[in-house]
């Protein structure tokens, strides 16, 4: 395969991630009618995992001091990103956070450069942050004639995009090791559900003792309601957020990095909010309202300026 075909490639990979990811916030809000975020977390990382493992059977050799960087990829790429994700949809409709959360470009090109040394900020990189920034406002005002701001879901999100530059960075760095990317996707899976066994039991026994509790944080139920598993939207969305969105397009999206590199791969995140909105719009019936659409255009072209030459 030529330098191009291969370029071509790596865009193809990352739009199909793209493309899944955008749908994932109108997944999530449609399970936490039954579901948790803990669990709908808990349940994607374990298909994921499995799933990886049907579709590649095969054992990969890693070296033992890389496995602190897999932990710590898990940690920040998978469970805080993805737990503060769900938990900032509780708050706040899949429109929003899906373009508060685009902004995770920005945080990438930032820990790129002062920790990997890596030149990313320039003067259009300044501009493009501070329009993308005026664009969140606006979304999270969203037409309200009251101007609402939300705090509590429009902070998780932006905390969200934070841990995915953290996350963006790690993956720079495996990616030298010269792993495959399945390899790599698995492993991280692997600490995700270990980092999630003692969360999840931790909120059972903080449930246990403190009956009634609302927490998102430990509401990972004792008892497995059979009725929210005898719907089969809720297994199809599961199966879709941990095989498809979690096991495949994180894998693949790890091979697009390889070929194109993570800073300039992650400017393909600015397009997550273009498909959550119009997925938001059929499937929950989420509005588009005029300030929401011009807040939602305003940090796209905020994020592309960033990347100005």
């Amino acid at each position: 395969m030529n330098k191009n075909s291969q370029k071509a490639w790596g865009i193809i990979l990352a739009a199909v991630s793209i493309f899944f990811w955008g749908i994932t916030f109108v997944c999530t809000k449609y399970l936490l009618r039954d579901f948790s975020s803990l669990e709908i977390l808990f349940y994607r990382f374990i298909f994921a995992y499995l799933g990886l493992w049907v579709i590649h059977p095969k054992f990969e050799k890693i070296e033992m001091r890389d496995n602190i960087l897999f932990a710590l990829a898990a940690l920040t790429g998978v469970v805080l990103y993805q737990l503060t994700e769900n938990i900032a949809i509780n708050y706040t409709n899949a429109s929003n956070v899906s373009v508060i959360v685009s902004i995770c470009p920005l945080f990438t090109a930032i820990i790129s450069q002062i920790f990997l040394k890596e030149k990313h900020l320039s003067f259009w990189f300044i501009i493009g942050f501070v329009i993308s920034i005026s664009g969140v406002a606006l979304v999270c005002f969203n037409g309200n004639t009251a101007l609402e701001f939300n705090p509590k879901g429009d902070v998780l999100a932006l905390m969200s995009g934070i841990c995915w530059g953290f996350y963006s960075m790690i993956v720079s760095i495996l990616n030298k090791r010269n792993y495959s990317a399945v390899g790599v996707s698995r492993r991280i899976f692997f600490f995700s559900v270990l980092i999630m066994i003692p969360l999840s039991l931790g909120s059972w026994g903080y449930t246990n003792s403190h009956p009634g509790t609302t927490s998102f944080f430990f509401s990972f139920n004792k008892a497995l309601n059979a009725a929210r598993f005898s719907n089969p939207l809720n297994w199809i969305n599961l199966l879709f957020l941990g095989v498809v969105a979690n096991g495949i397009c994180f894998t693949i999206w790890n091979k697009s990095c390889q070929i194109l590199g993570t800073v300039k791969v992650n400017c393909a995140i600015y397009l997550i909010p273009v498909v959550t909105i119009i997925f938001a719009f059929f499937v929950l019936g989420e509005k588009i309202t005029l300030l929401g659409g011009i807040g939602a255009l305003v940090t796209i072209t905020g994020l592309f300026i960033s990347e100005k030459k």
